[in-house]
């Protein structure tokens, strides 16, 4: 038998598991970095250098666009192809003078969700 109030106790158990299979489903349609080559191998001075980084699905490659930010709010594209693995994002970073830069990256899951976001890295002397 159920008692009236059993209900607001149920319900509220229905709409958290509601909320946590939406949060779950919108964590996973998007693409997240999860490591970039910045991490191991920085950019030298002078030297043009491939940046990868790894997203934690699949990506549109052909859809996705880098841009390189310098001082100034300079922007400029960057030529960008896939990985060998998964996911992974191929990036011709040319050759840099020492300084603050940033990635802007725009890439389209497979699934078609956008994400956009920075990696800021530095080019010592």
């Amino acid at each position: 038998m159920t008692t009236l109030s059993s209900v607001p106790h149920r319900l509220a158990k229905h709409v958290a598991a509601l909320v946590l299979a939406l949060a779950a489903g919108t964590a996973a349609a998007h693409a997240v970095v999860i490591g970039s080559s910045l991490q191991k191998q920085p950019v030298k001075a002078h030297v043009a250098t491939e940046v990868v980084i790894q997203f934690n699905g699949s990506i549109e490659v052909g859809l996705s666009r880098v841009l390189l930010v310098s001082k100034g709010d300079v922007q400029r594209p960057l030529a960008v192809r896939a990985g060998k693995q998964r996911g992974q994002l191929i990036v011709e970073v040319p050759a840099l003078t020492a300084g603050e830069y940033a990635l802007r990256y725009r890439v389209f899951a497979a699934d078609g969700h956008l994400t956009e976001d920075l990696i800021h890295f530095r080019v010592p002397e």
